[in-house]
């Protein structure tokens, strides 16, 4: 004769199984998201970047085909529309779109004259904040610190 067992057939998880596959699915998904996140302001910052320098450099044109830099009343803007005072004026203007560009934030680019590192002139992008001053992503990004 065979000999019966008393043993039940497990069929399902415990709660203690069921708890520990919570956790460790809640600690995958917070790395997961943290370098998500991550990945994110590093792509605006390099944005933000590359645009400072499209600008510098467009402004820099600007200043050797007009003999001035940009005004600070107008700005940026001289870039794309024609100044009243230059002739010879390519239809386009200095930048490949009709747009000035923003920063990976979508804030505007800020020019300024006779900033206080002794260049004559500036473009900032105050960072993720919108605010001047910040640490790390909130930091404020100069044109001439893109260089």
């Amino acid at each position: 004769m065979k000999k019966r067992s008393n043993r039940k057939v497990r069929k399902a998880f415990t709660m203690i199984e069921l708890m520990a596959v919570l956790i460790i699915l809640g600690l995958l998904a917070t790395v997961l998201v943290r370098n998500f996140m991550g990945q994110t302001d590093r792509a605006r910052v390099t944005i933000t970047k590359a645009n400072l320098k499209t600008l510098h450099s467009a402004a820099t044109q600007f200043k050797m085909d007009t003999g001035r830099f940009l005004s600070e009343e107008v700005g940026l803007m001289e870039l794309i529309e024609q100044p009243s005072d230059v002739v010879n004026w390519e239809p386009g203007g200095y930048l490949e779109t009709t747009e000035i560009p923003k920063d990976g934030w979508g804030n505007e680019f800020i020019y300024e004259r006779y900033p206080e590192s002794g260049k004559p002139f500036v473009i900032k992008s105050y960072g993720a904040d919108g605010e001047e001053g910040g640490e790390e992503y909130d930091t404020d990004l100069l044109s001439t610190d893109a260089y």
